[in-house]
């Protein structure tokens, strides 16, 4: 499989004519993004790749396991960012893949000029520790914690 990264597929697009736009998306299919549950397909291989299992994702990231299933797989959606982050980083995800997951959402990345984003990409670029430990590294800082899902169903 050629997946190709964003920049290498717009560096391809800036020196692409408008009359080669159909053999830009046939040669890049593989590295394209469906319509339909990008996000799900998008975790989904990465926790493969990472030879994780989705029942100590959710365990890890401190999600109910039905409702952890039911975001993966985008049967139900959420407006609580924390919840994404909290199995981006239980997904052992890096900063850019949880970006990216967060973008395939539909949500806001984390934004360096925003403390408490700033303290989560540090978070997500070490990757040491869990969630508790992530929890700690924001209440030392006075900024607020990442928050557990709510009720679910």
């Amino acid at each position: 499989m050629d997946d190709k990264t964003t920049a290498k597929l717009e560096n391809i697009l800036k020196s692409a004519y408008t009359f080669e736009a159909g053999k830009y998306l046939k040669e890049n299919e593989e590295s394209l993004l469906r319509e339909e549950k990008r996000f799900s397909a998008y975790m989904k291989k990465l926790i493969k790749e990472k030879n994780l299992r989705q029942q100590d994702i959710f365990i890890q990231a401190d999600v109910p396991e039905r409702y952890g299933y039911k975001i993966l797989s985008e049967e139900k959606h959420t407006r609580q960012r924390d919840v994404i982050l909290r199995i981006c980083y239980a997904a052992e995800l890096t900063l850019e893949e949880t970006q990216h997951a967060l973008m395939l959402y539909g949500m806001s990345p984390l934004y360096a000029r925003i403390p408490r984003d700033a303290v989560l990409m540090i978070a997500f670029n070490r990757h040491s520790g869990n969630i508790l430990d992530v929890n700690a590294m924001l209440k030392e800082q006075g900024l607020e914690l990442l928050q557990t899902s709510g009720p679910q169903e």
